[in-house]
């Protein structure tokens, strides 16, 4: 579904990601690991179309389909979503109503299976407002369900700006099979080992470069056993 092909990516006169090249099949759960400061953030808004995160060299291809000028709106038509480090903005309509915006096809059952998934009650949300008297938490885990009732063909989480690091390990084991099982291609972005091992391969992301990639397992391993500290983290 997604191949990144020898990617640079240079801002302020500053490479910040180099050669980075992996491919993610069709309804992979696939990891994107390494320490703060790595780069892994920079990937996902080069595969959104952020501003300023362009490739200055290499090809983000979608589908058989190089994208690398599309604008987000162009790549989130295409059903390609990063779920962002905002709660939810559209204040004083309903959550129901803000579940179902930009969906095609939802109705109430998918809209209380989305909030059971992320752990809140559907009796208790579906009719709250969007507004200032729910919390930051409900708030993310309300972003977290609207994601999860669009269904995106390929959904961006970085941990913890997607607030998926809301969730105790156990959940967000079972919101990502839950997503990927109802046919999304899920790329998940941390830094902890242990919400590495949810995906099936991945890719060690350090000082901007692809330091290994392949069997999740491996990719862990090597991380906890002989990824060092990034000079800028000693």
């Amino acid at each position: 579904m997604l191949k990144i092909e020898n990617v640079n990516i240079k801002k302020d006169d500053r490479i910040i990601l180099r050669e980075i090249d992996f491919k993610v099949s069709s309804q992979e759960i696939y990891g994107i690991l390494g320490p703060n400061g790595a780069g892994k953030s920079s990937l996902a808004y080069a595969i959104m179309g952020c501003n300023g995160y362009r490739p200055n060299e290499g090809k983000i291809i979608f589908d058989g389909k190089v994208i690398n000028s599309l604008p987000i709106w162009e790549r989130a038509r295409l059903g390609i979503t990063l779920a962002w480090q905002q709660e939810a903005r559209f204040e004083g309509i309903t959550v129901e109503d803000y579940l179902l915006l930009g969906t095609k096809g939802a109705d109430r059952a998918d809209v209380e299976g989305a909030l059971q998934n992320v752990l809140l009650d559907p009796k208790d949300y579906l009719k709250r407002k969007v507004d200032k008297t729910l919390s930051g938490g409900e708030r993310k885990r309300i972003e977290l369900a609207a994601i999860f009732t669009m269904k995106p063909r390929l959904a961006i989480l970085d941990e913890p700006d997607s607030g998926i690091d809301i969730l105790a390990l156990d959940r967000i084991i079972e919101f990502v099979c839950n997503l990927r099982d109802g046919g999304s291609t899920v790329i998940l972005i941390t830094h902890r080992a242990d919400v590495a091992r949810i995906a099936e391969r991945a890719a060690l992301i350090g000082e901007g470069s692809l330091v290994k990639e392949g069997p999740c397992q491996e990719v862990v391993e090597y991380f906890e056993n002989r990824c060092l500290v990034c000079p800028q983290f000693r």
